[in-house]
């Protein structure tokens, strides 16, 4: 397993320090920062799926995706030059950033109204809507506190079947979620708010992670 480089550890460093309690999950986040990397160098795709709270940061992480956070990200120079001559070219060329393809599952209300009016089994929106979308080499990130989320553990099952790693983020039990998947974050906490908190640090740094690694340049 590769090991963070020096850039890497500076962000875990800084995490560690102001959370101490979150030195348990660096293995674990370091197994989900490998994965992600062999995702994305492969054409990948990260889905991210959670309910409630965890639906949004499901949906936070996106955003901290697939636009620069904290890190300067240049967009390819073979594709500036073909967007020169379209249509507001010089101003795209000029203002877009390169993205890290993500996408949060259950936003597309149309689809999840329809699965769910039209099949008798609850909880398959987010499977359904992967079914459709995911392909092998992508990778899924569930998020729960308590960790047996009935919708985010069938999504997990066709990710795997999908031929992707599957990736939890839960509480300090795990539940269902972290039995069957490939990497488990277990978030300390003793209630719901208290690992919440803990997982908006965990995903905020996962976000800082992966963004150095291709983009190492601060803004």
């Amino acid at each position: 397993m590769p090991a963070f480089n020096l850039l890497e550890l500076e962000i875990i460093t800084s995490m560690t320090q102001r959370r101490p309690d979150l030195e348990a999950c660096v293995a674990s986040m370091n197994l989900f920062h490998n994965a992600l990397v062999d995702c994305y160098d492969g054409g990948g795709v990260l889905f991210t799926c959670g309910n409630g709270g965890s639906n949004a940061d499901a949906l936070h992480i996106v955003g901290e995706l697939c636009k620069s956070f904290e890190r300067k990200r240049p967009i390819d120079g073979m594709f500036k030059e073909r967007i020169l001559s379209l249509p507001y070219g010089e101003a795209l060329a000029a203002h877009l950033e390169a993205g890290l393809p993500a996408m949060a599952l259950g936003l597309n209300s149309a689809l999840k109204t329809a699965i769910e009016n039209d099949c008798p089994l609850p909880n398959i929106a987010f499977a359904q809507e992967l079914n459709a979308l995911m392909k092998k080499g992508d990778m899924l990130l569930a998020i729960s506190t308590s960790g047996n989320a009935a919708n985010c553990t069938m999504a997990m099952a066709v990710a795997k079947a999908r031929g992707g790693t599957v990736a939890a983020l839960t509480g300090p039990t795990g539940g269902v979620m972290a039995q069957h998947a490939d990497i488990a974050i277990y978030a300390p906490g003793d209630d719901t708010k208290q690992i919440q908190e803990a997982h908006a640090v965990v995903w905020h740094t996962l976000c800082c992670l992966i963004e150095a690694h291709y983009f190492p340049e601060k803004r």
